[in-house]
């Protein structure tokens, strides 16, 4: 691996850091106002890395342009100005009509309209809103492709979208309505209508009228002048957000599921030589290296470990850890790697090449280099789900000494036996929603789209991985902490009993039967405050 794919890789490898703020689909959302105590970030040519945006967004960190990026955007405003002064050149999108109607001349006095019955006319989204985090993403990262210089919108533009992001006034955006061809249309329309006075927001925690909360904030609603529309509407940040957030979500599930894997070796009485390092050195996959270094981590200092084993080999589900788990650390990385290229990309049409003299119409706004590898997502996150369910399925199988559904009286009581069956259910659920959006494409625009990645839905669909892979990795911890405590008077390694000791404060050992739903929320909650590493 060269330098740059090391440090991706290293994102998603071993014990991960805390993860992206709030996981729930809920609207109303207070965690992401700024926080003026933890200074500035200046948006600047330089590119973004994932733990930049992590630090973002954890710190609440308002926005500004550096000297550079308005320097830029000047001067790329400005040449597009005079290039339209001085010449009667059709330019797409910018005196012609879009799509299919691209050889229709706009005249001089129309252009402005044309910029708002662009706006209005692509605003044709539906399905549930979008969570606010990642409306916060899309306004992040469609500042960070205007600062670059090459899409000749003006200053004011770029800093009215970074009043809405620092003040936490989210636009109202749908799920449906991109098919990731001429970039997220639908989405961004509804991104950028507020800018004008129209749509809807989210402000302080509340559904409102954009030209009402403009009015609270002293804001005059912008009237778009020609080209800027266009590239608001233009490019692949409905999809690339959505990559941002799964990723930095996967980071924290990631490195969840090697510790659960630890924590079920203990509570399975499993063989340590899975984990020993000279049977990844020859077969030296990145992931599968680091992960098994993760769980001997994790396991050191075990009694449970270090005692007498019976069964000479092990299940896959434990045996095969470091290279199930590697192979989507691996996967991760690679996913990162091309999200962080297209988070720091330009990806709006035409682009403005003021040094080169060049207005160029290209397909940078079309999102396969993102429709493929969220798929590959949703695929790497669901088999992190599917072993962890056939760990659950063994834990509660009467075998290796435990008792059958891990309950002191089986049949009296059922004990975890419908843990396993909810488990289960999401496990299905993930492999539906493992067909690849991106192997579809439908033909739009009158034939001039007539090929689309699909990006969209399949960045809708690996966040619905994402979160189910989280209530996943809770059962799990819930069952193989209940396992762990018939190991008892053995005791794991110091960390998982300090996690133990911690959890049982939260989530009493299951004595009784009582109702699984509440142990499994309270689990979720005490796994989202844990700071791995």
């Amino acid at each position: 691996m060269n330098l740059t794919r090391q440090r991706t890789f290293a994102a998603f490898s071993g014990i991960c850091k805390a993860a992206l703020g709030c996981p729930n689909r809920c609207q109303p959302c207070h965690a992401h106002t700024t926080n003026p105590d933890f200074g500035m970030h200046q948006i600047s040519p330089a590119p973004l890395t994932l733990d930049t945006v992590d630090q973002i967004l954890r710190q609440h960190l308002p926005l500004e342009l550096s000297d550079e990026a308005r320097r830029r955007i000047r001067h790329c405003r400005r040449y597009l100005e005079e290039k339209l002064a001085a010449s009667d050149e059709l330019i797409y999108g910018i005196n012609t009509g879009f799509g299919s109607l691209c050889n229709i001349r706009i005249s001089d006095a129309d252009i402005a309209q044309l910029q708002h019955n662009l706006l209005v006319s692509h605003a044709a989204g539906t399905g549930d809103p979008v969570p606010n985090p990642i409306v916060q993403l899309m306004l992040l990262l469609k500042i960070q492709g205007l600062s670059q210089g090459y899409s000749a919108v003006r200053e004011e533009v770029v800093d009215r979208l970074i009043d809405f992001y620092n003040a936490g006034v989210y636009p109202v955006v749908f799920e449906f309505g991109s098919l990731g061809a001429s970039g997220d249309l639908a989405p961004l329309a509804h991104l950028s209508l507020p800018l004008v006075g129209l749509g809807e927001v989210w402000y302080e925690g509340r559904r409102q009228r954009a030209d009402v909360v403009l009015q609270l904030r002293g804001w005059t609603p912008l009237a778009f002048q020609a080209k800027e529309a266009l590239a608001l509407l233009n490019g692949t940040q409905f999809s690339a957000a959505y990559a941002v957030h799964c990723l930095l979500q996967s980071r924290r599930l990631a490195a969840q599921a090697d510790l659960n894997a630890a924590i079920g070796y203990d509570a399975f009485n499993c063989r340590l030589s899975p984990l020993n390092e000279h049977i990844h050195r020859i077969r030296p996959h990145a992931g599968q290296i680091a992960v098994a270094q993760t769980v001997r981590q994790w396991l050191a200092g075990s009694a449970i470990a270090d005692s007498d084993k019976t069964s000479v080999q092990d299940p896959y589900a434990f045996r095969c850890v470091p290279q199930v788990h590697g192979a989507s650390h691996d996967a991760l990385a690679h996913i990162a790697h091309m999200t962080l290229t297209e988070i720091n990309s330009v990806t709006d049409n035409p682009n403005v090449f003021p040094e080169e003299d060049l207005i160029l119409s290209g397909g940078n706004f079309h999102a396969q280099p993102l429709a493929l590898p969220l798929d590959y997502l949703a695929l790497a996150l669901a088999e992190l789900g599917s072993i962890a369910e056939r760990r659950i399925y063994q834990l509660i199988g009467g075998q290796r000494g435990l008792p059958a559904f891990l309950t002191d009286d089986p049949g009296l009581h059922s004990g975890m036996m419908i843990a396993q069956y909810t488990a289960a259910a999401i496990v299905s659920q993930n492999k539906t929603l493992c067909m690849p959006a991106s192997a579809d494409s439908i033909v739009s625009c009158n034939g001039q789209e007539d090929h689309v990645s699909m990006a969209a839905n399949a960045a809708t669909k690996a966040l619905r991985v994402v979160l189910n892979l989280e209530r996943l990795l809770a059962i799990e911890f819930m069952v193989s902490m209940q396992a762990l405590d018939y190991r008892l008077p053995l005791h794991s390694s110091p960390q998982i009993e300090a996690l133990r000791q911690a959890y049982r404060q939260q989530v009493p050992r299951l004595a009784e039967d009582r109702i699984l739903s509440d142990d499994i929320a309270r689990t979720l909650e005490f796994l989202r405050e844990q700071r791995l590493g």
